[in-house]
């Protein structure tokens, strides 16, 4: 499963060690570089056991002690020898509009990184549309650029829903599962391109893959089939901790820059959900090949792993 990469990530780090003693260099030994993730249950992890994820590496902005993807993102990176100081902003079912409305006065500071979405159709009211996306997204932007003009702002394109695919009631019923992740990415793209991001983290597309290649049952109603994942929770909605944890992975590597295969099959997240070796780097793989994949994007660095105690 890993044997064509592996190797590349072992060979690099050879070079690496002598250069960069052993770990990611970016911001070892200086001040911690501050990140955001502002979003809903996608973020927060709902319906899975990352939910409650070591909530005390991370800062909850709304003092619900969750951890979620971001507390994830968080050991990922100190893996790599990165120093992060990890907030969240989350509230379940919510739109960015309403991250603008109710909660700006604690978003408005200087940040480094900022990762943000929206509704998981976009717009609740009215699924597939873009329109509050685009103006909520440019409106993010800018209050989060007065604060910090450099600040590096990640939009997240989210996943296919199985209700919304395979169930009547849903706005892409008897379309194939990959296409509402589709949808949501031209939306995304839409939004960062209105709100001059350069950045959109296909997660969607890395679900798309990690079922096209097998890895993942892109069906949950039809049972889950020998072998494979399922990435959705019990509602066929949210993610499980397989899903939430590539979405980690992605976010880790869209913004640090660096190869998540490269955490390996010892990866500690990985193992404290309860994932196997193979499991962990199937997942790392899915990711690897996605962000690879983008265009204009940076070859992904390597690293080798760092010893972490939490």
């Amino acid at each position: 499963m890993n044997k064509r990469f592996l190797p590349i990530c072992l060979v690099a780090a050879l070079v690496w060690l002598s250069v960069e003693k052993g770990v990611a260099q970016d911001n070892v030994g200086s001040k911690p570089k501050t990140i955001l993730f502002i979003g809903n249950s996608f973020t927060f992890a709902h319906g899975s056991s990352a939910m409650f994820y070591h909530p005390e590496t991370v800062t909850d902005l709304n003092n619900t002690k969750i951890g979620g993807v971001p507390a994830l993102f968080k050991t990922l990176t100190n893996e790599a020898g990165l120093d992060f100081s990890v907030s969240l902003e989350t509230s379940p079912g919510k739109s960015l509009a309403f991250h603008l409305k109710e909660k700006s006065t604690i978003i408005a500071k200087s940040w480094d990184y900022v990762v943000m979405h929206g509704y998981s159709t976009l717009d609740k009211q009215n699924p597939g549309d873009p329109t509050e996306l685009i103006t909520s997204s440019k409106e993010m932007a800018l209050l989060l650029r007065n604060k910090n003009a450099a600040v590096d702002i990640h939009l997240l394109a989210t996943w296919s829903r199985a209700d919304q695919t395979y169930l009547k009631s849903g706005h892409w019923y008897g379309q194939p599962i990959e296409n509402m992740a589709n949808d949501m990415r031209k939306a995304y793209d839409l939004a960062a391109k209105n709100a001059d991001i350069k950045d959109v983290i296909p997660v969607g597309e890395a679900w798309n893959r990690a079922m096209k290649t097998g890895l993942a049952d892109p069906n949950p109603y039809d049972g889950i089939g020998a072998g494979q994942l399922n990435l959705w929770t019990y509602d066929n909605y949210h993610g499980s901790s397989y899903g939430y944890y590539l979405e980690a992975l992605m976010d880790f590597g869209s913004v640090t820059g660096y190869d998540p295969l490269c955490l390996g099959k010892k990866e500690r997240a990985a193992i404290e959900l309860g994932f196997s070796a193979e499991q962990a780097v199937a997942l790392q793989k899915v990711a690897h090949d996605e962000l690879s994949a983008r265009d204009g994007v940076a070859p992904l660095k390597t690293f080798t792993v760092k010893e972490i105690n939490q």
